[in-house]
């Protein structure tokens, strides 16, 4: 196991790593939209869904990973209404990749977040 960062995501605003790589994969933990300077995206959830995304490749490059090496990707909102919304973000970053997913609605998310989303993606050979 090797935990993995990268000053180009936000760091882990507790007791976890930004990434780990393992037999392997690639986990990331979720990402809320921060910046890497540690600051939040203040707007619409699909403006939040943009940075989580820019942390998420951001992770995958520190591991040599790109998106299409996602095999999996959970996706927390706020609220369901979003969606739609979120579902063509995730479209337009994702393209013809179509990797398994799952879409939850939570009560909340770290620092008042609408969005959140972690990958496992395969590690190259």
């Amino acid at each position: 196991m090797k935990l993995l960062s990268t000053d180009q995501a936000p760091a882990a605003i507790g007791p976890y790593s930004q990434a780990v790589a393992a037999q392997g994969f690639l986990y990331t933990s979720g990402q809320v939209a921060l910046t890497p300077a540690g600051d939040f995206v203040q707007g619409s959830a699909v403006e939040e869904a943009h940075q989580v995304f820019a942390n998420l490749d951001a992770l995958l490059a520190a591991a040599g990973c790109q998106r299409a090496d996602v095999v999996r990707a959970t996706v927390y909102l706020t609220d369901l209404g979003e969606f739609a919304a979120i579902n063509e973000v995730y479209a337009a970053y994702f393209g013809e990749h179509r990797p398994a997913r799952a879409c939850v609605q939570v009560a909340a998310l770290p620092k008042g977040a609408q969005v959140e989303i972690d990958f496992v993606a395969q590690l190259p050979a």
